[in-house]
């Protein structure tokens, strides 16, 4: 399910992302490629169902930084965010992320 990971690496995916999320809860992934946590995060989202956009914050910095100032979320690697109504509702970081947090946070904010 690896494949399910799309990145976000523009202010237009980012606002098609806030807009999306007026329907339904969309999970946002801030992943660093070069750090052990993160790959382990990884892991936890490629077990949870449908799209996770994904934010590489080593290359992406400014859209990282995009996600920081529209959600008022600290950032922190790997983060989850997720989005319902064009704001962050709940986010987890480091070894807080795991599939079944995950999917508690989407299907609370459904």
């Amino acid at each position: 399910m690896a494949d399910h990971f799309t990145p976000v690496t523009d202010d237009a995916a980012l606002d098609d992302l806030f807009a999306r999320s007026q329907d339904a809860p969309i999970v946002l992934f801030k992943h660093d490629p070069y750090c052990p946590i993160s790959a382990n995060a990884h892991r936890q989202l490629a077990r949870i169902a449908g799209d996770v956009p994904t934010v590489d914050v080593a290359n992406d910095k400014a859209i990282a930084s995009a996600v920081t100032k529209r959600t008022g979320v600290t950032h922190e690697s790997p983060q989850v965010i997720v989005l319902r109504g064009g704001k962050a509702v709940w986010s987890a970081s480091q070894f807080d992320i795991t599939a079944d947090a995950v999917n508690r946070a989407t299907a609370d904010h459904a």
